[in-house]
């Protein structure tokens, strides 16, 4: 399992190599890929700055794969998030999860993203036209995540 925090942009296909390189058996690579938008609702983003807290956000990203990993037979699992300033088509977030079926792979990438989204300790901040403001936690996040109990 790789999991990191980290401000510098991914290689998303070097990240795909990485778990299948010497590997014949594997079935399934399932992927997801978070950006940054340009809009948010009706306001333009012009940036987008991520915080997050350190030795915290890698604990909660490792426990969350670890749960999918009891959950699903995975081969392999890769979650990146990163942090700083971000712009719009940015890189945000990137989850890989492989496995000998494809069912395994795409459950466990969709779990790790609902769970991500309310427990991993990271903040949105966008500068939009009208200024700054910081992204608040969405009703629906939290639907998602309790849809796994």
């Amino acid at each position: 399992m790789r999991i990191s925090a980290q401000a510098e942009d991914f290689d998303i296909s070097q990240e795909i190599n990485l778990l299948k390189e010497a590997r014949t058996d594997l079935g399934a690579i399932a992927t997801f890929t978070g950006l940054v938008r340009d809009i948010h609702g009706e306001k333009r983003v012009k940036k987008m700055t991520l915080e997050h807290f350190p030795g915290m956000a890698e604990k909660e990203l490792t426990k969350i794969g670890v749960l999918a990993s009891e959950r699903w037979p995975l081969e392999g699992l890769t979650i990146i998030h990163r942090y700083g300033e971000l712009y719009p088509g940015d890189n945000i977030v990137l989850v890989i999860t492989t496995s000998h079926h494809r069912e395994a792979a795409f459950k466990a990438a969709e779990f790790i993203m609902d769970w991500l989204k309310t427990d991993a300790p990271f903040w949105k901040k966008e500068e939009t036209e009208d200024g700054n403001h910081w992204v608040a936690a969405k009703s629906e996040d939290d639907n998602n995540k309790d849809r796994w109990n």
